[in-house]
């Protein structure tokens, strides 16, 4: 007995002293960390540059958000770093191209990412639909990326000229990430105390596009980030040109996401930082994974906008700490 009573004194001192840590991370306050910076973590992420890359779709895909139909097994990147969503499925096209010009330095491949059906398979629903391309970051670390870590990371996203974009207003693309949090539930009745749970959420940047009116005007594409504090999107960033973007998202310790955004392919900075928010006035706890999605109006007849996507990378930082501004480099 006394030995039981002191083990359950030492574990309940030991959670006291994690809770006490957790809370005083959280009331801290930390700069954003630029993606790209620490560790780059090797077992995901892609660079596309295997000539012989490849995605077995095993179609017909996954509408579970529609039909609630998970359409199993689920289609799976032959080396094994990319899969579909079992929610809404994968892209119609996930096809390994020449990188478009201007990629990064000596790179030689990139992935064309673009849809038909965005909704049921061969069943239009004539709304704006989409899939889910999700990169295998959980699964193949053994469990996600604790917050004080700070878990980033970075992609390159190649926009077609504006005469390839299909021509519709609204949201043609998003990259995202998954993000974990805790949650408390109201009791259920007034003898119960509340309970929590665990809540996946995710943030992210989606390119938003309106074409010209007239003839004579001028079409215009732009940033929506997801989200602030009460789960709004809001305009931010103007893409002012086409071509490769160099996009990223990082968590700091507080639980807080980070979101930059820079024409071409040199490495983010601080400069190249648009946002700062508690996406529905969450705290992130975890990092699971990112995501890429690909919106069309899902008519049957008109192809989504053509995006190319390149060195996918995720980053973490050993201690947790950084200066601001402060970057490993990651050139080829």
């Amino acid at each position: 007995m006394p030995t039981t009573l002191t083990s359950r004194l030492g574990t309940l001192a030991a959670t006291v002293t994690f809770l006490a840590t957790y809370h005083v991370v959280m009331a801290q306050s930390y700069p954003p960390v630029v993606p790209g910076t620490g560790t780059k973590i090797e077992q995901v992420g892609d660079d596309f540059e295997d000539p012989d890359w490849s995605y077995n779709a095993l179609n017909p895909k996954s509408s579970r958000n529609i039909d609630k139909r998970e359409r199993l097994p689920a289609g799976e990147s032959a080396n094994g770093r990319w899969y579909e969503g079992a929610k809404r499925g994968h892209p119609d096209i996930v096809r390994r191209v020449q990188t478009p010009k201007g990629g990064l330095p000596g790179s030689k491949g990139a992935l064309l990412l673009q849809s038909l059906y965005t909704g049921i398979p061969g069943r239009p629903s004539y709304q704006v639909q989409q899939d889910d391309f999700i990169a295998d970051v959980r699964y193949r670390l053994g469990g996600s990326i604790p917050v004080w870590q700070s878990p980033n990371v970075v992609v390159r996203l190649w926009l077609p000229p504006v005469d390839k974009w299909e021509n519709r207003s609204g949201t043609h693309f998003g990259f995202r990430i998954a993000t974990i949090t805790t949650v408390t539930k109201p009791a259920k009745a007034f003898f119960l105390g509340p309970t929590t749970e665990s809540k996946t959420y995710w943030p992210g940047m989606f390119i938003d596009f309106q074409p010209k009116q007239r003839p004579d005007g001028h079409a215009y594409a732009y940033l929506r980030v997801r989200a602030n504090s009460y789960g709004g999107d809001y305009k931010s960033k103007q893409l002012t040109t086409t071509g490769w973007w160099t996009l990223g998202m990082s968590v700091t310790p507080d639980g807080r996401i980070h979101y930059f955004a820079k024409p071409g392919v040199e490495d983010l900075t601080m400069e190249d930082h648009i946002a700062s928010e508690f996406p529905y006035g969450y705290r992130a706890e975890h990092f699971k994974t990112f995501f890429f999605n690909v919106c069309n109006g899902d008519d049957g007849r008109t192809w989504s906008t053509p995006f190319v996507v390149d060195d996918c990378e995720v980053y973490y930082l050993r201690n947790g700490r950084t200066a601001r501004g402060t970057r490993t480099p990651s050139r080829r």
